[in-house]
């Protein structure tokens, strides 16, 4: 078992609790910089796809895991992020300044439509999220001259310095672009949450009595929380758009919004690494399930491709079989299995046992 000896008080606040954890993700980083001269291009392109897919699990869970709020649109602000961005660069505007312009966009919509919709919760929340999806997807439509309407739209090659980043010319440029991105985004999304600000996103998620008592403005916490999630989201629909290429509103469906929530529920809700396991997986299951289904036709001669709905039922098996079994997801079995080892052979078996008493604020909520 490691023991932490701590010196002073900023210890508790830090992002990382000893330098043991601090290289490793050193190391880690050094792996995924160095990832274009290990791979071929359909391993790197599936990577650069598994961070963006992580990049909007964040952006998810802030609002879901670390603020508990239940949102079944997120896709909505993936397209207005995507449509935001190419429409600028598509009128002459540079890629440095279109890129924030459209998380911005994204953002100020999503706190527009929070300042009603927070006062809600549950499944009403569930329900008005889902009601702006329908309308941005109408909006897409309507605004045809912007967006492409149903014919969709490009999404212009990235220049930076006279550095190309296109998908298909260039394809460790726009991982490694993506990969910066990513690294910005979490490093300030670890330090947001240990600040007064990612600590009344906690309190308010936990408890919503205890965080009025203490003197929290709950719907201005909220609403902020939901911008915030806004915006990060669509910083990864611009990016989702630039590695497509092309895309119209199809591409941006309810079933988007649906992936997004396995991101962060299978991951491990409220822990950020949590959203990058969930990415992992939910990227890796479609190619697991192409590859055995080409086997199964070319060694057993069964024809999974006749199945509808296989990937579907897949995915709500593993869910399914999650929120039951392990309802803290990947990141928090990692998390007991660590635990377990470090404390063996003094771990005790029924030592993860769930929790099923309250506090008598949670009840009255």
């Amino acid at each position: 078992m490691r023991i932490v000896f701590k010196t002073s008080y900023d210890k508790d606040i830090d992002i990382h609790e000893h330098w043991g954890k601090r290289g490793a993700y050193l190391a880690l980083l050094a792996i995924m910089v160095a990832l274009p001269f290990l791979v071929g291009e359909y391993y790197l392109a599936e990577a650069a796809n598994t961070l963006i897919w992580s990049l909007a699990g964040m952006g998810l869970m802030v609002l879901v895991g670390h603020t508990g709020q239940v949102s079944l649109g997120h896709a909505a602000f993936l397209a207005i992020g995507a449509y935001t961005d190419a429409a600028l660069m598509t009128a002459g505007v540079p890629f440095v300044i279109a890129f924030p312009v459209a998380g911005l966009a994204a953002g100020l919509f999503g706190a527009l439509i929070a300042i009603p919709a927070v006062r809600m919760s549950g499944i009403y929340l569930a329900i008005a999220t889902l009601a702006v999806f329908v309308i941005v997807e109408e909006l897409v439509i309507m605004l045809e001259p912007i967006t492409g309407g149903v014919g969709g739209i490009f999404a212009p090659s990235i220049t930076i310095l006279g550095i190309n980043f296109d998908r298909y010319a260039a394809l460790p440029n726009l991982y490694w672009l993506i990969l910066a991105v990513v690294v910005i985004v979490t490093w300030g999304y670890a330090n947001l949450m240990r600040s007064p600000t990612g600590r009344s996103f906690l309190a308010v998620r936990d408890s919503e009595v205890s965080a009025r008592a203490l003197g929290i403005n709950v719907t201005r916490t909220r609403a902020l929380a939901f911008g915030l999630s806004s915006g990060v989201t669509g910083l990864a629909g611009a990016l989702m758009g630039h590695y497509i290429g092309f895309f119209n509103y199809e591409l941006f469906s309810i079933f988007i919004s649906i992936n997004l929530l396995l991101v962060v529920t299978i991951g491990g809700l409220g822990f950020i690494q949590g959203a990058f396991l969930g990415a992992i997986l939910i990227t890796a299951v479609p190619q697991a399930i192409a590859i055995t289904r080409d086997w199964a036709n070319a060694s057993l001669g069964v024809d999974l491709g006749g199945i509808p709905g296989l990937d579907t039922m897949i995915f709500s098996l593993v869910l399914i079989g999650f929120i039951i079994y392990e309802p803290t997801g990947l990141y928090g079995r990692w998390l007991k299995i660590r635990t377990w080892w470090e404390l063996f052979p003094l771990a005790r078996k029924d030592m993860f046992r769930r929790q099923k008493s309250y506090l008598k604020t949670e009840r009255m909520r």
